[in-house]
């Protein structure tokens, strides 16, 4: 039965609002654009090399994470792997501060603790996920998944709103967001604000994961040695991956998660790329862009964790699927001048922010995509809960983390290539739908053994 109490639960949640920042500040709205743009030796070449550094995280945790988990599920307790994992976190972020602009060894900085935390922190996430189950009943675990992904967003967003409003200065007016001075004497000319968002993601999480260690119960250590843990683990690892293949069920939704979230990937890496683009949006646009994101995140994680646990998390996959081909559809049919492919629009004179209804038609789409991603990733989870066997659930994450990242760099490459061939940035963005498409129709054959 369940042991985890409400300081328990409470704790358990508090690991994504710890995580957060690291993707939020680091992956996405500040340190990846400050690489591209002040590191790197063009805003190209920056571009390349950073999906080279996410390409080659991304390939160590294809091939580790389900390795691990094996092992984890050996051993039993899970809170030893997540303090092992949460060191590379830690001090990836903490070296990123080092990657100032025209230093000889910034670029090798920059992509060096990014991998390296991005390492940390997927495969803490894998072992934390797998401690669900004990926390709270089946019927339940909807709830709990929706409520970490909710709990997420509110940290990444409050985390992004302190980064551009107290550390991030503009070079030109030295001036953050909300028009003041950066804090702790932060110089806008060398970028330090936005430098800074590594070591400060990094404080982030180590005050907001103690709750973790402290209260969450941890299943009991197994009488095994690490190394025969490692060898029954690489053992039944491959018996494992036979065992989800012959598993219709599991094997398709492994499918549909990898197709889905390469979508997702894709999405997450080229929406700010595409909106400066297509939009001419600055970074105070993308940076509130950012913002309404997280909101909309965050209210859509909370409801889909409710319609999970109501009506079972294969509809509200479904469901998340669908608005974000709508909306993702909806969204390349906009630009400076156009809306819905067919309908002209007088351009704006650029005074305001979202003062043009191209603008405001580009946000209400992208708040939708935003409230649909955080219930289609939290809900995947569940799902994968009621499909597996549960004394086999670690390893089962690590074949859900290696479905998650073994194929993410197709989409980014298709977008870029019918880029490239179209020279066109919709026709490129468009690609995208077909991942979602294609995942809809593979959890069309899934049947949830817990759905009434």
């Amino acid at each position: 039965m369940p042991s985890g109490g409400r300081i328990a639960v409470a704790s358990w949640v508090l690991f994504d609002w710890a995580a957060q920042p690291f993707f939020t500040l680091v992956t996405t709205f500040v340190f990846a654009p400050y690489f591209a743009s002040a590191v790197a030796p063009s805003p190209a070449e920056g571009q390349a090399l950073w999906g080279y550094a996410t390409a080659a995280a991304g390939l160590m945790i294809a091939l580790l994470a389900p390795v691990l988990g094996a092992i984890a599920d050996k051993t039993g307790a899970r809170k030893p792997w997540i303090g092992a994992f949460s060191v590379p976190l830690v001090l990836g972020c903490l070296l990123l501060y080092f990657a100032e602009p025209g230093s000889a060894f910034g670029v090798a900085f920059a992509l060096t603790g990014f991998a390296v935390a991005t390492l940390g922190v997927e495969f803490a996430t894998v072992f934390t996920n797998a401690m669900m189950p004990d926390l709270v009943p089946t019927h339940r675990l909807g709830r709990l998944s929706g409520s970490g992904w909710a709990v997420g967003y509110a940290g990444g967003l409050i985390s992004l709103v302190l980064a551009l409003g107290l550390m991030a200065a503009n070079p030109e007016t030295g001036k953050t967001l909300l028009g003041l001075d950066p804090i702790l004497g932060l110089d806008p000319a060398t970028r330090a604000g936005d430098r800074a968002s590594g070591p400060f993601s990094a404080l982030w999480y180590l005050i907001f994961v103690l709750p973790l260690f402290l209260f969450v119960p941890d299943v009991p250590r197994r009488a095994v040695s690490l190394k025969a843990a490692i060898r029954q683990g690489l053992a039944n690892l491959g018996e494992t991956a036979r065992g989800a293949r012959a598993d219709r069920n599991v094997f398709l939704f492994l499918v549909a998660n990898m197709v889905y979230k390469d979508g997702l990937v894709a999405l997450f890496a080229f929406g700010g790329i595409y909106a400066a683009g297509v939009l001419g949006w600055s970074t105070i646009e993308i940076g509130s862009f950012g913002i309404l994101l997280t909101i909309t995140g965050t209210l859509g994680a909370f409801l889909g964790g409710r319609l999970d646990d109501l009506f079972g998390p294969r509809p509200v996959i479904a469901g998340a699927l669908l608005i974000l081909i709508l909306c993702g559809l909806g969204l390349v049919s906009v630009d400076r001048e156009t809306v819905f492919f067919v309908i002209d629009v007088a351009p704006g004179d650029g005074a305001g922010l979202f003062t043009t209804l191209p603008e405001q038609v580009f946000l209400v789409l992208g708040g939708l995509l935003g409230a649909a991603a955080g219930p289609l990733q939290a809900a995947s989870r569940t799902l994968l809960i009621h499909l597996v066997p549960r004394g086999e659930l670690t390893k089962y994450f690590g074949l859900f983390a290696l479905s998650g990242k073994v194929t993410s760099f197709l989409a980014p490459l298709a977008v870029g290539l019918v880029t490239a061939a179209t020279l066109s940035q919709a026709a490129g963005m468009a690609v995208i739908l077909l991942f979602f498409t294609a995942g809809l129709v593979l959890l069309a054959r899934v049947r949830d053994p817990h759905a009434g």
